[in-house]
């Protein structure tokens, strides 16, 4: 069949979220593989995925706190523009409505963020841009997997999509479960990776020690 040219039909249609687009300018790469944090709004992560509906395709977007894993902001769409993204950033600042300066926000190299408008907003928010290598998922690895954990205990889910009546039947009832499972996620999940303890209750924990006070 290679050498003929010729190629079987498929059904799976692969989607492709991360297109770089090469008149952007950049930014440097500051984590290098080290998803390593000592207190919150120190280095965040950011990635997007794409979920299958029945009306079309919804992309939802997420920043992660690496110190805590918490889910700081998120946004959920039917196109994947720029938009998609600064708006899960905006989010983000809301949700700490404090002094980011001196924070690391580590994305992909797809061309939402090294957009003008998510840059600009960065650069407002007194924030560090920090950006992989193209095609290199290990770059980003942490952000990765999250979007891996969303898709299989919720999007997937055989059990959240009987208590849903069947799939997704499109932006709006995804949205409603994304919040949910954000909320869950945040504040009754338990993390192995953070000693089998909540994003919350690491923070809180870091808001009563002498480091963050020192801080």
């Amino acid at each position: 069949m290679k050498r003929q040219g010729i190629r079987g039909a498929s059904r799976a249609k692969k989607r492709f979220t991360t297109h770089r687009d090469a008149t952007h300018l950049r930014a440097p790469d500051l984590v290098q593989r080290q998803f390593i944090a000592t207190r919150p709004d120190q280095l965040w992560v950011a990635d997007f995925t794409y979920c299958s509906t029945w009306s079309g395709v919804v992309y939802v977007a997420f920043i992660i706190d690496v110190f805590s894993r918490r889910l700081v902001g998120w946004k959920a769409s039917r196109t994947m523009t720029a938009s998609l993204v600064v708006d899960a950033l905006n989010m983000a600042a809301w949700t700490r409505r404090t002094n980011l300066d001196g924070l690391i926000c580590h994305t992909d190299a797809g061309s939402q963020y090294t957009s003008v408008s998510y840059t600009d907003r960065i650069d407002e928010l007194g924030v560090s841009a920090s950006i992989g290598t193209v095609g290199d998922s290990y770059d980003n690895a942490m952000a990765e997997s999250v979007m891996g954990i969303f898709k299989t205990e919720l999007h997937r889910n055989p059990a959240v999509l009987e208590d849903n009546g069947g799939h997704w039947r499109g932006l709006d009832d995804l949205e409603v479960a994304t919040c949910a499972w954000v909320s869950w996620f945040n504040e009754e999940r338990l993390h192995g990776e953070l000693d089998d303890r909540t994003p919350a209750e690491v923070e809180e924990e870091y808001s009563l020690s002498d480091q963050a006070k020192v801080a």
